[in-house]
């Protein structure tokens, strides 16, 4: 039965299985209690544009201001929770590519900053209709996340990056278990 599958197939099904047990995608599940307020660095969002339309077109002033208006959204949701939020020395952060995937440099900023957590995220834009939001929360003394999230939303616009964070804050980073 197995060589009537044909091999890729076999090799699709095993990979399935493999990811699908492995928690591949997820820095960590959304599990225990959501985190309590207390002070944080907000490292705000990086953009990564994974279609062609940037490497064509470059940098685009719309997606820039819902970038700088999403960074607005998420931190006044968190100050709402109860959240004091802290600005990272900008000379630290200036050569730090992407802090979401920094070998703890958001931590370590935090730290020194002498807050409870460090948060940043993330937008991946796969084409203009489909993107990717990210947002984790880590401890800052540990390094360890906290909770951490990640949606997709249809459409490049205002309310949909509105949308999907707020959602992503409410449904996932804070969710009550």
């Amino acid at each position: 039965m197995v060589l009537r599958m044909g091999f890729p197939r076999l090799i699709l099904i095993a990979c399935a299985v493999v990811l699908a047990g492995s928690g591949a995608g997820a820095d960590q599940p959304a599990r225990g209690s959501p985190p309590p307020p207390d002070s944080a660095a907000w490292f705000g969002l990086h953009f990564i544009d994974t279609s062609t339309e940037g490497a064509i077109n470059g940098v685009r002033a719309d997606e820039t201001r819902r970038i700088e208006m999403a960074e607005a959204v998420i931190a006044e949701d968190l100050r709402n929770r109860g959240f004091t939020l802290l600005e990272p020395p900008a000379e630290q952060v200036a050569g730090i590519k992407n802090l979401t995937q920094s070998n703890g440099s958001d931590s370590r900023i935090a730290r020194e900053l002498g807050a409870h957590y460090a948060i940043s995220g993330e937008v991946q834009k796969v084409s203009n209709l489909i993107l990717s939001l990210n947002l984790y929360v880590r401890d800052a003394a540990s390094g360890d996340t906290v909770r951490a999230g990640v949606v997709d939303i249809r459409g490049n616009t205002d309310e949909s990056f509105r949308r999907g964070y707020l959602y992503l804050l409410k449904n996932i980073i804070f969710r009550e278990e």
